[in-house]
């Protein structure tokens, strides 16, 4: 008697094994295909970085008048101008730099990225640097007041990563498993 598969469909690895979050728009795949001009291990880079910056931000670190969030996570520089580069040779490689955007000054606080910074290098330290330069939306809306191009250039020249406008937060599970 043969046996049969009791699953429809292509087997799949254990890595993709977990429940999928039916809502979760902030998928990997996502993100992915918002840097799909880089290769795949940059690309699973980035998103493990953007995944750690929202996971671990512990806005509880400062007394505001308001909940802290992150408002947007944008990549920029040689990654999002495509204009990377990796020399194997000379061990030279581009940055990551990450501006992130949150809802108050408060919370552009060391205190509130410690964490997120920690983990950032010991997971990606010894093979990439990473750059996570932290602004408040008012920092935005004076910049742009102000007409300053250094600024407003490379938000306009980024990658949108993450903007809580568009994209659902993570699913309860990926955030205690961040803090694990």
């Amino acid at each position: 008697m043969p046996i049969r598969a009791t699953t429809r469909g292509p087997p799949r690895c254990e890595l993709q094994m977990t429940t999928p979050h039916s809502n979760d728009v902030y998928a990997r795949e996502v993100v992915m295909a918002r840097i799909g001009h880089l290769i795949r291990r940059k690309q699973r880079e980035i998103e493990r970085i953007t995944r750690i910056l929202r996971g671990l931000f512990d806005p509880s670190q400062v007394h505001a008048p308001e909940p802290g969030r992150i408002k947007r996570i944008i990549l920029i520089g040689p990654y999002a101008r495509r204009s990377w580069y990796e020399d194997s040779r000379t061990i030279e490689f581009s940055d990551y730099e990450f501006w992130v955007v949150v809802n108050h000054p408060l919370f552009t606080d060391e205190r509130c990225w410690r964490w997120a910074r920690a983990t950032i290098d010991r997971e990606l330290g010894n093979r990439c640097a990473v750059d996570a330069e932290i602004y408040s939306k008012s920092d935005i809306r004076t910049a742009r007041a102000e007409r300053d191009t250094f600024i407003l250039d490379r938000i306009e020249a980024g990658v949108t990563l993450y903007r809580a406008s568009r994209d659902a937060p993570l699913p309860a599970p990926d955030q205690r498993e961040e803090r694990s």
